[in-house]
Order: structure tokens, then C-alpha cells, then sequence
């Protein structure tokens, strides 16, 4: 990863983590509450339960004129006392304030009860239990290892969603990259020779020929340079569609590829039926442009590219290097390139399929390598 690209990864991930563990301290903080405060109702009406039994035993014995026996209860400690205070039956775990109904002091409970009415003589029943702060304690010992293994999730979670949201981020640097590499190499070849040229006509008393025709192809190659980054970067969809003739589209064109043709010593052979579509002047031109460039582009020396236009159908046949079955699906995606046989940047069969989309076209494509390419567009 770049600089920009690991900015980038480190920031999401430092505010998906941050994010994440915000609300899952409130979440946390917030059902640890709920549970103790759950817990506290609890432990208050099982206090109050036992209270309430140990008076209806109590009752229940005065009554039917038995001796009363004090169970022993696991959730808490009982104890029975008169009304001078003093303890009759169980135990406490510590001394009682009488005063207070229901309080609890050093983590213990203590719920003080009346409802014996003073039968048998024993007017106080104490209930006593450490059970509640137990399970408070459990509840947030189970918290704690549940928002450990959250934490740790989540952790995972960010690394998997940071590269899988990134990764397209990554990809498309790599492609500007890549892109601005091309270029570069792309405008070097027709700048030297331009460069080169100059220099020729320069030093020479003549005009020749054959450095005119460099010049003119190095210019004309900036100039399809030019055009292709153009239509890439800005908006051209508000040019309106017109009946065009297509066929005088693709002659004109023939005739902008003259040179080129001529210092590769590759024979056109064109078979030229009317063709009148719908479609902007500027994008038949690219789409014809594109397409006749690629084919003389990857074709080799003495070799023949056909071309023909029907009423509704453009073909343009070559005996070039082809393209890999495999790479086939994936040609006319920008800045992707089947080869580097010829340089380019790839972005002609991208430019290409957008205005084939855009006018509802139909682009059919045959390709063995070694063999070569034909291209079909239905109009």
C-alpha cells in the first residue's frame, strides 16, 4: 500500500474501532445496569418471600398451639427475635438495625420484618443475604468476558471490513498509476519523434518526405491521445444524436490512418454499403477511431485488416495478435490492458462500450491469438 492508501486504511479503521467501542461501552454499561437493578428486585421480593414465610410458620404454630421450628434457607440467613430484641431462633451474619426496614451495609442485605405480629412472643424476623452482591459480581465478571470477546470481533471485523472497503481504493491508485506511467510512455514515443523531425528539417536544405510523414503520425498520435483522455474526463453526454452516415465516418478515417497504414505496410481492405445511424458526429468518430487504431495497432507488418458497413452492422476484421480467452471478459474495462504488445493505456474498448450503452448498440467480439480479432457492432 502507498502512503495515501495506508492513510486512508488506518483512519477508517481508527473510526470504526472508535465508533465501535463507544456504543459498546454504552451498550455494556447499559445492561449491566439493567441486570443489577434486575438482581436487586430479585433478591429484594426473595428476601421478602422467605420473611413473609417464616410469619405464616409462625402464625401457623401459634394457632394450632405447636412448637415452631425455623428452617434453614439457602439463599439467606434467618433470625428470629422478640421485641426486647433479643434472638429466639437461626442466626445473622451481623448485628441488625431495627430501624431501618431494608438496607444493606458491607455488601450484606437486610431486610427486618414485623409480620409475625407478635405471635409466639417473636416480633422481628431478619432475613440476611450476600447473595445479590455474588451475583452482581458473576453478572460483571460475565460482561467483562463478553465485551472482551465483542472487542476482539469487532477488532477482526474492521481489519476484514477496512480491506475489503478499501481494497477498490487501492486498486483504483494502482490504476492512476499505472495510468499516469502509460501516458507518460504513450506521449514520449510521438513527442521524440516530433522532436527528432524538427531537428531533421532543421539541418536539412530540403523538405523530405518521409520526416513530413513522421511528424504528421506523431501528430496525429497526440492528437488520438488527446482525445481519448478528454472523453474520459469530462462529461459528453449533452451532445445531441443526429442522423450521421457512417460509412463516410469510417472513409474519413481510413484516410486519418493513411500514413500509419502505409509505414506498416498494412493493406485496408474496405467494403463500404451505406450506414446511416442515429448517433453524435464526435462519438462516431471516437467509436470508429478506437476500434480502427486497435486493429492497426496489433496487427503485424504485411498484414490485412477488413472493414465493412452494412445498413445496421460495422465489422472490422484483422490478423493481428489476439486476445486470451481468459482476458476476454475483462478487456473493456478501463485501464486494463490485454497486452503490452503495443503500449496504450487502455481505455480505446472502454471508450468504445460506453458509447455502444449509450446508444443501445450491440458489440459482439471474436478474438483467438495468433489469429486474430473481428469486432462486431449492431447498430
Amino acid at each position: 500500500m502507498n502512503k495515501i492508501t495506508k492513510k486512508s486504511f488506518y483512519s477508517f479503521l481508527a473510526l470504526y474501532l472508535i465508533s465501535s467501542f463507544i456504543f459498546l461501552s454504552l451498550a455494556a454499561y447499559w445492561f449491566f445496569n439493567s441486570q443489577v437493578s434486575m438482581e436487586m428486585s430479585n433478591n429484594f421480593y426473595k428476601m421478602n418471600y422467605i420473611a413473609d414465610k417464616v410469619s405464616a410458620e409462625i402464625i401457623h404454630a401459634d394457632m394450632k398451639k405447636t412448637a415452631f421450628k425455623l428452617k434453614n434457607f439457602d439463599y439467606a440467613r434467618v433470625g428470629v427475635f422478640s421485641k426486647t430484641k433479643k434472638l429466639l431462633d437461626g442466626e445473622t451474619v451481623q448485628k441488625v438495625d431495627f430501624g431501618k426496614d431494608f438496607y444493606m451495609k458491607n455488601g450484606i442485605f437486610t431486610l427486618v420484618s414485623k409480620r409475625s405480629a407478635g405471635h409466639l412472643g417473636r416480633e422481628y424476623i431478619v432475613v440476611q443475604s450476600s447473595k445479590c452482591i455474588d451475583n452482581v459480581e458473576k453478572i460483571k465478571n460475565k460482561i467483562a468476558y463478553a465485551v472482551i470477546i465483542t472487542a476482539f470481533l469487532i477488532i477482526t471485523i474492521a481489519l476484514f471490513l477496512s480491506y475489503i472497503f478499501l481494497k477498490p481504493i487501492r486498486d483504483k491508485m494502482q490504476e492512476i498509476e499505472e495510468f499516469v506511467k502509460d501516458t507518460t510512455h504513450e506521449l514520449n514515443t510521438p513527442i521524440t519523434a516530433l522532436m527528432m523531425s524538427t531537428s531533421r528539417l532543421k539541418n536539412s536544405d530540403k523538405c523530405n518526405e518521409k520526416v513530413l510523414q513522421n511528424i504528421s503520425i506523431s501528430t496525429k498520435q497526440l492528437h488520438d491521445i488527446y482525445a481519448s483522455l478528454t472523453y474520459i474526463s469530462f462529461d459528453n453526454k449533452s451532445e445531441d444524436a443526429k442522423e450521421t452516415a457512417f460509412d463516410k465516418v469510417v472513409k474519413e478515417d481510413i484516410s486519418y490512418f493513411g500514413e500509419l497504414l502505409n509505414k506498416k505496410n498494412i493493406t485496408l481492405e474496405a467494403d463500404l454499403e451505406a450506414c446511416n445511424i442515429m448517433i453524435a458526429p464526435t462519438k462516431a468518430k471516437m467509436l470508429i477511431n478506437n476500434l480502427l487504431s486497435n486493429a492497426i495497432k496489433y496487427s503485424m507488418p504485411n498484414a490485412t485488416i477488413k472493414i465493412t458497413t452494412t445498413a445496421k452492422i460495422l465489422t472490422i476484421e484483422d490478423e493481428g495478435i489476439g486476445i486470451a480467452k481468459e482476458k476476454l471478459q475483462h478487456i473493456f474495462e478501463r485501464f486494463v490492458r490485454a497486452n503490452s504488445y503495443a503500449g496504450g493505456f487502455g481505455v480505446g474498448l472502454s471508450i468504445v462500450e460506453s458509447i455502444v450503452k449509450e446508444y443501445d448498440f450491440k458489440l459482439h467480439i471474436d478474438s483467438k491469438e495468433n489469429v486474430g480479432t473481428k469486432i462486431t457492432v449492431e447498430f
